[in-house]
């Protein structure tokens, strides 16, 4: 019998009703959203189900999108799955550290709101960007990345053929135009805030560091799949500066899927808002089993693994 892996998605998922059938229907789901509105000293449940401008702002979105996936985490748990290994795209990382009890809820939803705050703030508005490559080489990419004048680099090995670059917004202007005269099909930029997961941030990934500073962390009981990594993580030793250089470092979401598949996994459930971990599967391995969980009517598909 093969291995079963919980995966949780970053931002750019979150929507304005999010989690909200689970707030409605369990008194344990409710209590997340709660515990994050006392927790962050404002109301996640407006956030996260009135129209608002806030839930797509980083320094709420994360917050927010942490809040709706461990919500509904909660009856995954509760139908009695386990997962051998966890993983989360971006921020969707600290919702691994939490399935794998290395950081409690309430530390984890601390922590991202001020990574939130960190990376909104460090890049002024319009200095940075980020683009989608869509059927293009690897390879062809990072060379063009790396011969291009200004910082732009890889963002996100998504699956084969989405790829995201980001750094300055001249940058991966000029890198955008040479991959499209390079044969990329196509170069869509992205609607973002800031540059993720490019050097410009690394001076956020290095404050986020005396924010996890004071956080105490525990052995994960099952592993996790660091992004930066791509690798097995099975002690709390090097969590934290991993999480620092996530922010400024290309998050291995392919590499990592791979790595899981490598070790028998064979199941893959996308817990919390939209499919995209689900899309990216079906690119990096058809064979696998793959489910996403977003509403209680989702809950259903747990009883076919």
């Amino acid at each position: 019998m093969g291995k079963t892996a919980f995966m949780f998605p970053g931002q750019g998922a979150q929507y304005v009703g999010m989690g909200k059938d689970f707030y409605d229907n369990f008194s344990d789901s409710r209590a997340v959203f709660e515990t994050a509105s006392r927790v962050l000293g404002f109301s996640m449940e407006e956030i996260c189900f009135e129209e608002n401008d806030k839930i797509n702002m980083t320094e709420y979105t994360q917050a927010a999108m942490v809040t709706a996936s461990i919500a509904i985490l909660k009856q995954v748990e509760k139908a009695g799955i386990k997962p051998d290994v966890t993983a989360g795209l971006s921020l969707g990382e600290y919702c691994a550290l939490i399935t794998a009890d290395v950081m409690s809820f309430e530390d984890a939803i601390m922590a991202v709101r001020q990574r939130g705050i960190l990376m909104q703030d460090t890049v002024p508005l319009g200095q940075g960007a980020m683009a989608a490559v869509l059927a293009f080489d690897q390879e062809k990419i990072e060379k063009i990345c790396d011969e291009t004048e200004g910082i732009v680099t890889i963002a996100n090995y998504n699956c084969p053929g989405q790829i995201v670059i980001s750094g300055e917004t001249e940058a991966v202007g000029r890198a955008s135009e040479s991959l499209k005269a390079a044969g990329a099909k196509r170069v869509v930029p992205l609607k973002v805030s800031g540059p993720f997961h490019s050097l410009m941030l690394k001076e956020a990934g290095e404050k986020l560091l005396d924010v996890l500073e004071p956080i105490v962390l525990k052995d994960p009981v099952i592993p996790y799949v660091s992004n930066t990594t791509a690798e097995y993580i099975t002690n709390q030793s090097e969590v934290k500066a991993l999480l620092g250089r996530q922010v400024y470092s290309s998050v291995r979401w392919q590499q990592s899927v791979e790595a899981m598949i490598a070790d028998g996994v064979d199941t893959f459930i996308e817990i919390g808002p939209g499919k995209t971990l689900s899309g990216f599967m079906r690119k990096i391995n058809r064979t696998c089993k793959t489910i996403n969980i977003e509403t209680t009517a989702d809950l259903e598909k747990l009883s076919n693994i």
